[in-house]
């Protein structure tokens, strides 16, 4: 063919905010899209043999990227469909045309859509962000097609002339421009390659043309990932393999989400539920997104839902395109339809164990409480579809369903016990379980806001922490034996804080001389204020309770209030009520030993 000189045809209205969005975000994309557009020429190439338009390839369809640091080339070899003449021009010459989507309505009656994951005149020009020259050599398997050899420096011009290439296919050679050299790395490319193209659907080999013989050429990826399996095909061995390889982590997963839909979207995929760690950043999931077993990012909340973010795994999407802005997918239907699938899968799996493997459940809950009841804040829908399956350990082990915790509470006025902190609070929680009052645990960061959510989504249930309930473990009875208006008096003066209010009331265990009682609100909008780090001191509202049958608390209502000795049970008093739901910063601790010892000394003298 005589040489070609001309501009290439570019739609800016079309293509730009693309480029902007994804090509000039990360520079390594041009590996994914190279790679893309071979993967779619063999593909293309497969499917027209097995619509018997072309004849059955004789050799095995593969892509070659090939690293020459000494000639400052990365090359893209494949063997699939090839280009003519006219297809550079159509396909190569107008940017933002797409090869690929004219393949698709060629031969949509075909189904070949779900197997074509690159847009060919759109990550093709990828290669300009790094490359000071391109060149196209190919050629098509149409019996008779001339080799082409197209060439450009900016993106801009172009020259077509007769390409050298002798077999069906096509090599893309990239001339890495002088600010960009450190793409000549081969173990550079290598980690680019593994990082998008781990799965990719045809056998991609990384080849270092620095060193010959053995180590000059590199399989990188399996053609088959499990997610494209059906899931009866699949063990539970495979699934746990696939994620330790896929995520590092040494735990095992708890349970995990096959995702397998062809109507009314082609959607695959893998999500798992990872072991929760108190403490440990284990809450931060990594939902890997595909298109076409190519990579696309980590954690698109446009299609996977924010909430569900929290879980690991993988998911495979071949209708939405590599290259797509985040505010199409905001705004898209289709993908709204898919995300609500999602959504629903993961609560059926809960569901499901819930109901055919309750015990199973029960083990898996605290690990995954956090997770679900987050979700269910988030959303509602998603509440609705698994409050059956929430589930409330008390502090005896035995766990309820949110129907039986209301069952519970309704002999409680609708009030539910709870504690934060099953150890530091155990004087209190067994002040509340010697009564036969249940005591629920709510003991993760989350629970905070949790309980708020269940009171306005419920409307009847009311949650009170165990230092937040003290009327409920004793009754005002008989305090004729006691001066209240003298230890008021007296607790004031010798804790030195005038906002501390007294009362009394006779509890059954004389041994409990007093309990510190906390409104509950308050303390709940300063623990909320600590977990979003906001500094801020709010007002104390405390009340200490005195227990009326205390032998101790009659003694001091008769007691001198200017006696050195007064003065000291009143602290240490306090101190006690406080120690029951909460441990005394290191100061009162102090001061705590020191008085016991000295009070321990007077009782011997």
């Amino acid at each position: 063919m005589s040489e070609q000189k001309g501009k290439i045809s570019i739609n800016a209205q079309d293509i730009m905010p693309i480029i902007k969005r994804w090509l000039y975000s990360d520079k390594d994309i041009f590996v994914r899209e190279l790679v893309s557009n071979a993967s779619d020429a063999n593909t293309k190439h497969t499917r027209l043999v097995q619509f018997g338009t072309a004849p059955a390839a004789a050799e095995e369809y593969k892509i070659s990227v090939e690293v020459d640091p000494a000639d400052g080339t990365i090359a893209f070899i494949d063997n699939g469909i090839g280009m003519t003449a006219e297809e550079v021009e159509k396909y190569i010459n107008q940017v933002a045309f797409s090869g690929a989507q004219d393949f698709v309505e060629r031969y949509k009656d075909k189904d070949a859509k779900d197997e074509i994951i690159g847009h060919f005149g759109l990550g093709f020009y990828s290669a300009f962000m790094v490359a000071e020259k391109v060149t196209i050599n190919t050629l098509s398997w149409q019996e008779g097609a001339a080799p082409v050899l197209w060439e450009s420096e900016d993106g801009m011009d172009f020259t077509m002339s007769q390409g050298t290439r002798t077999a069906r296919g096509t090599t893309i050679t990239l001339k890495i421009s002088e600010d960009e050299k450190e793409f000549l790395s081969y173990e550079k490319i290598n980690s680019i390659l593994v990082k998008y193209c781990l799965f990719i659907a045809a056998p991609l080999f990384s080849v270092n043309c620095a060193v010959e013989g053995e180590g000059r050429e590199r399989r990188i990826n399996e053609t088959a990932p499990l997610w494209m399996k059906a899931p009866k095909d699949c063990t539970d061995e495979e699934y746990k393999s696939f994620y330790h390889k896929l995520f590092s982590d040494f735990d095992d997963p708890l349970f995990y989400v096959h995702l397998n839909a062809d109507y009314p979207f082609n959607l695959k995929g893998i999500l798992y539920f990872p072991k929760y760690r108190e403490g440990a950043a284990s809450m931060e999931g990594q939902v890997k997104m595909f298109c076409g077993q190519v990579f696309v990012a980590d954690n698109i909340s446009e299609v996977i839902p924010e909430f569900l973010l929290l879980l690991k795994g993988v998911v495979d999407c071949p209708d939405i395109p590599l290259n797509v802005s985040r505010s199409f997918l905001q705004n898209d239907q289709y993908v709204k339809q898919l995300s609500a699938y999602i959504t629903r899968k993961v609560a059926d799996k809960i569901n499901s164990i819930m109901k055919n493997d309750r015990e199973q459940y029960e083990k898996y809950w605290r690990s995954i409480s956090p997770f679900v009841k987050y979700c269910c804040m988030k959303d509602e829908k998603f509440y609705d579809k698994v409050k059956g399956s929430l589930l409330f350990e008390k502090t005896d082990g035995v766990m309820l369903t949110l129907e039986q915790l209301k069952e519970q509470s309704a002999q409680s006025e609708d009030k539910v016990y709870y504690t934060t902190d099953p150890k530091s609070q155990s004087g209190a929680v067994k002040l509340f379980t010697d009564k036969g009052k249940p005591v629920t645990v709510f003991e993760t960061v989350i629970d905070i806001n949790f309980i708020s959510f269940l009171e306005h989504t419920d409307g009847t249930l009311k949650f009170l922490r165990v230092d937040a309930a003290t009327d409920a473990l004793g009754e005002e009875g008989d305090n004729s034996e006691i001066n209240l208006e003298h230890l008021g008096k007296l607790f004031v003066s010798a804790l030195g804080d005038e906002s501390v209010k007294v009362t009394a009331q006779k509890f059954d265990d004389p041994s409990v001389h007093a309990v510190m009682q906390s409104d509950e609100q308050m303390r709940r909008y300063g623990d909320m204020a600590k977990l979003y780090g906001q500094n801020f001191a709010l007002p104390q509202d405390r009340t200490l309770v005195l227990n009326s049958a205390s032998p101790l608390v009659k003694w001091l209502s008769a007691a001198d209030e200017n006696d050195e000795k007064t003065k000291l049970v009143c602290n240490h008093i306090a101190d006690l009520a406080t120690l029951m739901t909460q441990p005394l910063d290191a100061d009162r601790m102090a001061q705590f030993i020191a008085r016991s010892g000295k009070l321990l000394a007077d009782s011997l003298s």
